[in-house]
């Protein structure tokens, strides 16, 4: 049966996918994940559509297993991925803990690429793929360092898969957003630090979403779902770190 298969689905971004995608004819039924179940059957009411919750908790390796018992069983016709999963803790390197900063990690990293790897079997001509990375990946950032870093993984990681699926006509986008207010993720991150207190023409999800889906259908390889991310998208490439970074490190403090 042809599938969308997202994660991260419970809130945010992947929520909204969810309900973009509600009528979408190439899809017939939603694989969705997210550690809250309850929040996951909330989104049989976006679509009349099938909506399988899968509650797993993807900073689990187990998790992986579990994915892979259940596709192999069902053998989906996977048409779109959307890996929507992430998480971000404001500070400084020094004042994060262990664990945070290797959640951080393991869902912006490992996740994204465990799932796409066990998806893409399941996979073929016409389907899609969408990695949701952020505006941090274009250059370094202090005071957000491991969730930058890790960002700047999965855009490496995407773009590079972009091209190993091109002989088989599968689209894979990195999506780079900007602050997205509407969602948990600003308030959550603010948690563990002080520094990036305001987030002028930050996005809503709507629109971050709905430019994502037509970038993703016209195969572009990086999606800046905004004026601020594209025009940031744009001076990480022609100014060089050294000055973009303390530059960075600036604005946090106001």
């Amino acid at each position: 049966m042809k599938t969308a298969l997202i994660t991260g689905a419970s809130s945010g971004l992947g929520k909204e996918f969810v309900r973009q995608l509600a009528d979408d004819p190439a899809i017939a039924q939603f694989w969705v994940i997210a550690r809250r179940k309850e929040r996951l059957l909330e989104l049989q009411k976006f679509t009349s559509k099938p909506v399988i919750a899968i509650p797993l908790d993807l900073c689990d390796p187990h998790s992986f297993d579990i994915l892979a018992e259940k596709l192999q069983a069902e053998k989906p016709d996977i048409t779109v991925l959307v890996a929507a999963a992430g998480l971000g803790s404001i500070g400084k390197t020094e004042e994060l803990s262990v664990a945070e900063t290797n959640r951080m990690i393991d869902l912006n990293c490992r996740a994204a690429a465990a799932v796409t790897r066990l998806c893409l079997p399941y996979m073929h001509k016409g389907a899609r793929i969408l990695e949701i990375a952020s505006i941090a990946a274009f250059q370094p950032m202090p005071g957000f360092n491991v969730y930058a870093a890790s960002k700047a993984f999965l855009m490496s990681y995407t773009k590079a898969l972009h091209h190993e699926l091109l002989p088989r006509h599968i689209k894979v986008t990195c999506v780079c957003p900007y602050w997205v207010k509407d969602t948990e993720f600003i308030p959550k991150a603010r948690t563990t630090g002080n520094s990036f207190r305001h987030t002028p023409l930050a996005s809503v999800s709507k629109s971050v979403v709905r430019l994502s889906l037509a970038a993703s259908k016209a195969n572009l390889w990086v999606c800046t779902p905004g004026i601020v991310t594209t025009a940031q998208r744009i001076v990480a490439k022609v100014i060089p770190h050294c000055i973009v970074v303390p530059f960075m490190d600036l604005i946090r403090r106001f």
